[in-house]
């Protein structure tokens, strides 16, 4: 990272390696504690900004097996605990902190459509799934997300903001949606896909009420914010990440009347391809097709949207197909960054106010359900001997980008 001439790096600290149980009350893993230590002043050593995600996905077992983890209001207490664990820990040197990554991602793909952790679903959706109910669980789980991620705030902003001097918000994913008619349905249609998307958390931060078609369209599925609550989530961010890769076309459809889920309920149809056209070159995932315009557009309509907050890009990248044959020529990446931070800049002329970037990601990894049959890397890595590692040539193009060239 430094020889590349990266000034930050954004990592997630694990709930469970600091606390086995889950709790304060369970103990706290020191081992956990000194890893982290070494880390932070590892990266600080090296000129390299720590930005700590705190939860990542990796809830930690003891909790799912007691509450059901994120199906519990329980869970917003713990959360603040683990939370506050880390303040006192690394805060005196981590300066920007990241209560979730990617709550949508997680209450969908957990609870909506059950391939990732913990796999429920409901039985209509896949025989796969033994429990779960993908048309109520996805909305509670988001709004367990949303109050456990104000309650962090909170601690962190009246106990140790003011002596640490740093910031926090989240990550938020979202794909930016393209009508696939000018017409006013599929206008209307995009406009329901981004609110059940981004504005499914973004929305509530800003107001303390979930968005308009959320609540029209859901109806009695969709829980509701007390006045406490609402008072406590809305404004809870120094500055909203955004994880940013591709875009769909969206269609309007009729709503279904059976069946319902948090993937139907905005009755829209969502697609990569247009006429048989697609929305872009397509990567080796099959939800990433490139369309660089789209994050300016994400930027911009944050900034019309939701009074135009500090922004990181926590995440944009692309992946090629695992081969296990050392390729270190990656033009489509180069391509792929050049493009995207082309239109980030075009968004901050525009007002946007962004304040870094990061790619993802720096090293070939583990890509969640796809495994190692996909390298999103900047570093390619030998997975015979993860030791060796490879500069491609996207990271010879950021060094040289980041000297200005």
């Amino acid at each position: 990272m430094k020889d590349v001439g990266f000034d930050a790096f954004r990592f997630s600290i694990s709930w469970s390696r600091l606390l086995p149980s889950g709790k304060l009350s369970g103990g706290v893993n020191q081992e956990g504690i000194n890893y982290y230590n070494n880390f932070i002043n590892e990266l600080l050593k090296n000129g390299l900004q720590p930005f700590v995600t705190l939860f990542h996905w990796d809830l930690p077992q003891a909790l799912e097996d007691e509450y059901g983890g994120f199906l519990s209001p329980n869970i917003v207490n713990d959360f603040q605990d683990y939370a506050e664990l880390c303040y006192r820990s690394f805060g005196d040197r981590v300066k920007h902190w990241i209560t979730l990554n990617e709550p949508y991602t997680f209450s969908t793909m957990g609870y909506t459509y059950g391939i990732c952790p913990p796999g429920r679903c409901s039985k209509w959706w896949s025989e796969d799934c033994i429990a779960g109910d993908s048309g109520t669980e996805p909305y509670l789980v988001s709004h367990h997300q949303l109050l456990a991620h104000a309650a962090a705030v909170k601690v962190y902003r009246d106990k140790y903001q003011v002596s640490q001097n740093g910031q926090i918000g989240l990550a938020l994913n979202t794909p930016w949606i393209v009508p696939y008619y000018d017409t006013p349905a599929d206008r209307n249609a995009a406009n329901r896909a981004l609110a059940f998307s981004y504005g499914w958390f973004m929305e509530p931060l800003n107001s303390g009420a979930y968005p308009t078609d959320m609540v029209n369209y859901v109806k009695n599925r969709l829980l509701e914010f007390s006045k406490v609550e609402s008072l406590m989530v809305k404004g809870s961010y120094d500055f909203i990440g955004i994880n940013y890769y591709s875009a769909r076309y969206a269609t309007d459809v009729p709503c279904k009347s059976e069946n319902m889920s948090s993937y139907t309920d905005a009755c829209v149809y969502l697609t990569y391809e247009r006429n048989g056209v697609p929305i872009g070159p397509k990567a080796a995932s099959d939800w990433l097709y490139v369309y660089p315009e789209g994050i300016g557009d994400i930027l911009l309509y944050t900034k019309e949207n939701f009074n135009n907050p500090i922004i990181y890009i926590t995440e944009n990248g692309i992946d090629e197909v695992n081969t296990n044959t050392i390729l270190l020529e990656d033009n489509m990446r180069i391509d792929y960054y050049n493009q995207h931070l082309m239109f980030i800049r075009r968004a901050m002329t525009n007002g946007a106010d962004v304040r870094g970037y990061f790619a993802w990601s720096l090293l070939d990894n583990f890509e969640w359900i796809s495994g190692y049959t996909v390298r999103f890397g900047l570093l390619y890595i030998d997975y015979k001997d993860g030791l060796k590692r490879y500069p491609k040539s996207s990271a010879k193009w950021f060094k040289n980008f980041l000297k200005g060239g």
